[in-house]
């Protein structure tokens, strides 16, 4: 008996990665408001369509799952990103003059090749847990974000950066984080210490990746 859950295992791995991540000038600036809109703009381009592959990987659980409850959950998570957390994008893409057409001509930055082809080689290689350790860093990095931003003054009313701030820091997102987090111990309940290390290694490296993520925008990388 592990005196600790394997989703509580796996945030306390990332904890030093998802703490630089906190403090990036890319967050603290999405915070204070002084984030240049243009660095925003190419961050929400390329997060949008990074969105689709990270649905493709829920995707892939529904092909792997065998029991039809977790079909239907995978199921509701590429609903949820398709057709909710992408609302976030949208507006904001309608609030600068995009077109969803322009975002399709964007190429995606190495960077979110790199992540997105990662977490697809996870699922395909793996079965329902490991898909389910991919994909939660970057759920719960940005609950935890979005948390900590709306507690700082100004952040939830600001006239641009607050919506953002709302979307991951509002009930309906976690309620969604956490029922991932919840589908996260049920898969792994059973797993043995040496599945429980790779389940890690694939949880860090995750949220590396989200790391590298904020690093690329703030830098605009191509």
């Amino acid at each position: 008996m592990r005196d600790v859950t394997v989703s509580e295992a796996l945030h306390r791995a990332a904890a030093p990665v998802w703490e630089k991540c906190l403090n990036h000038p890319f967050v603290t600036g999405l915070g204070d408001g002084s984030l240049p809109v243009e660095k925003f703009q190419y961050f929400m381009l390329q997060d949008y369509l990074y969105l689709f592959d990270y649905a493709r990987v829920f995707a892939l659980g529904v092909v792997k799952a065998r029991d039809p409850e977790l079909m239907r959950s995978f199921a509701a998570s590429v609903e949820s990103i398709l057709n909710g957390e992408m609302k976030i994008h949208r507006a904001y893409m309608q609030r600068l003059g995009i077109s969803e057409a322009q975002v399709f001509a964007v190429q995606p930055a190495l960077d979110n090749l790199s992540y997105t082809h990662y977490m697809l080689s996870v699922a395909n290689a793996g079965t329902p847990v490991e898909i389910v350790a991919s994909i939660l860093a970057c759920s719960w990095s940005y609950a935890e974000i979005g948390q900590a931003l709306a507690k700082l003054p100004g952040a939830l009313e600001h006239p641009f950066y607050g919506e953002w701030v709302q979307g991951y820091a509002g009930e309906e997102y976690a309620a969604t984080n956490a029922a991932l987090i919840d589908l996260m111990n049920k898969l792994a309940r059973d797993v043995s210490d040496e599945q429980l290390e790779h389940l890690k290694e694939i949880f860090v490296n995750c949220s590396r990746y989200e790391l590298g993520f904020w690093d690329m925008a703030w830098e605009m990388r191509v």
